[in-house]
């Protein structure tokens, strides 16, 4: 009986969060999902359709362009992102004069709004207004078209991605270095090792899960960019530099498309999952070996 009142006792306590939980995230999948088999235009009644909305998909060539921009944003977050957040976690956690407000300032883009961020930087790769391109300019060069072009757009996406999430990682990194126990560092110092070996032999297998949990952030954040690129292009020119969710808010909210937009969120959703899960059993299978 006293295990069952404390049963009772911790259901209780967990209902409020277990009740927002389910109203604001499980019914908005489930939702999701319901209206992803569907034709619904967000007026009229949803009429079953099956897989149509997700045959034709693999159909459209916005959706693959738009993918393969997500995958670049990805990529130039995984090379510089975690990398760098690393280093300059190292790099301020030890005996530098001014780190604390070296940190701040480099926290300070991840608590400003993404559609404030894109419009700084608006101001810094706009080919005809840009700093970058009037700096450049002003030395006799021509600048390439950073945002709105065919090519480099999704790059500078990933950029500002890497500047606005770098101070967010850092202090992830910062908080799981200062954990670390100072007698292994010490032992490893007088055992000969230097700073690089430690760095390399002893901090970085000590902090597998923390790169673990900073990877699987980057990259579901990776799939979640949409202020940035609604901001900086608009999708454009013709939706070629359209992310999946930038290009799931023109279907679901312009054209009211609203099979096809859940149905897009839904693929988001999952490939998010799995490129997340794929990665974690990779981490998983090298610490066994």
């Amino acid at each position: 009986m006293v295990w069952l009142s404390r049963r009772w006792q911790l259901l209780l306590m967990l209902a409020p969060a277990l009740l927002v939980f389910s109203v604001y995230l499980v019914y908005p999948v489930v939702y999701s999902v319901f209206y992803s088999f569907s034709d619904y235009n967000g007026v009229s009644k949803p009429k079953y359709v099956g897989a149509t909305n997700y045959r034709a998909m693999t159909h459209d060539d916005v959706f693959w362009s738009s993918l393969r921009n997500t995958m670049v944003v990805l990529g130039v977050a995984l090379v510089l992102l975690i990398p760098l957040a690393f280093l300059l976690a190292v790099l301020l956690s030890g005996p530098i004069k001014g780190a604390g407000a070296l940190r701040a300032l480099i926290f300070a883009p991840a608590i400003v709004a993404p559609i404030l961020v894109g419009l700084i930087w608006v101001f810094i790769l706009d080919p005809h207004i840009g700093l970058v391109n009037g700096f450049l300019s002003s030395l006799g060069f021509a600048g390439p078209q950073w945002i709105g072009g065919t090519s480099l757009t999704p790059l500078s996406v990933g950029l500002v991605y890497v500047w606005q999430t770098l101070g967010f990682v850092l202090t992830i990194f910062y908080a799981g270095l200062k954990m670390l126990p100072r007698d292994v560092m010490e032992a490893s110092a007088l055992d000969g090792a230097s700073r690089w070996q430690q760095l390399r032999y002893v901090t970085v297998p000590m902090l597998q899960e923390t790169f673990g949990i900073c990877t699987v952030l980057v990259i579901t954040g990776a799939f979640k960019v949409f202020e940035l690129v609604y901001v900086l292009t608009g999708g454009g020119p013709v939706h070629l530099s359209d992310v999946l969710v930038s290009y799931m808010y023109y279907v679901t909210f312009r054209l009211q498309n609203y099979g096809y937009g859940m149905a897009l969120a839904v693929v988001i959703c999952l490939l998010g999952v799995v490129v997340s899960l794929a990665y974690l059993s990779f981490l998983r299978r090298r610490r066994r070996a």
